[in-house]
């Protein structure tokens, strides 16, 4: 698939996109990505990407023209996306992630300064999306994690599609907890029931475990997600154990 990013600050990318997994995608040809300097559609001689808000106030607002080029110049159709990161927009979340990892294009819009003109949200942006209640000073960081997020997704990115569907989310729950060599460090050590070689019994603790840290840190995402009749067992087993623990 491919991403095509439109930024004031293309170099921003750099360092993400050349490193770890997704570098390796790109050379894989699993994944493209392409930025795209709005300043370069810019037809003054300064190559003004911004300006003043009518009706006053602070601040400066990103010019419709420079973007809408851009966007001309990339000649998409409707079925691609066209995505504005702003702390209006709807929560990034999983369910996202695996949705637009079907799309074989994606337009990211990074905003800058106070805000991008509003011509250019109501013509050209299909979804605006948030990666939280919080404001940052642009658009490219929010963009980074889209990227991210959406390749693991890609069939091949992470070398086994296991690796992202035991992912905390994937399904609507947190993950198990992880352990790895050695069998004991400082004192701690691996719980028995990795070890026992009982694939069975493994699965149960791991579904288990990753209940009861949902049910403690995120209660809210089992109200949401479709639990079996074995997950409403283990749920009444750890609210037992955790009533006995006091």
């Amino acid at each position: 698939m491919k991403f095509e990013i439109l930024t004031l600050f293309p170099e921003m990318f750099e360092g993400v996109l050349g490193s770890s997994i997704l570098n390796k995608a790109q050379e894989r040809e699993l994944i493209e990505v392409e930025t795209i300097n709005i300043r370069a559609y810019a037809t003054d001689k300064h190559k003004q990407a911004d300006d003043y808000p009518y009706g006053g106030g602070a601040g400066m607002v990103m010019k419709p023209e420079p973007i809408f080029r851009a966007v001309d110049s990339l000649e998409i159709d409707e079925d691609v996306p066209v995505i504005f990161l702003t702390p209006q927009g709807k929560t990034f979340n999983q369910k996202m992630a695996k949705d637009f990892a079907k799309k074989e294009r994606l337009v990211l819009l990074c905003g800058h300064y106070e805000g991008i003109d509003q011509r250019v949200r109501g013509e050209l942006v299909s979804h605006e999306i948030s990666i939280g209640d919080f404001v940052l000073t642009g658009g490219e960081l929010p963009a980074m994690i889209l990227v991210d997020a959406i390749s693991r997704m890609v069939p091949g990115v992470l070398g086994s599609d296991e690796s992202y569907i035991e992912d905390s989310f994937y399904h609507g729950i947190l993950d198990y907890p992880q352990y790895t060599r050695p069998q004991e460090f400082r004192g701690l050590e691996v719980p028995d029931i990795l070890l026992s070689g009982d694939h069975g019994k493994i699965a149960r603790w791991r579904r288990k475990e990753a209940l009861k840290k949902t049910l403690l840190r995120r209660s809210d995402l089992l109200e949401e997600v479709e639990l079996s009749s074995e997950d409403k067992k283990l749920l009444a087993e750890i609210r037992e154990e955790l009533k006995k623990e006091g």
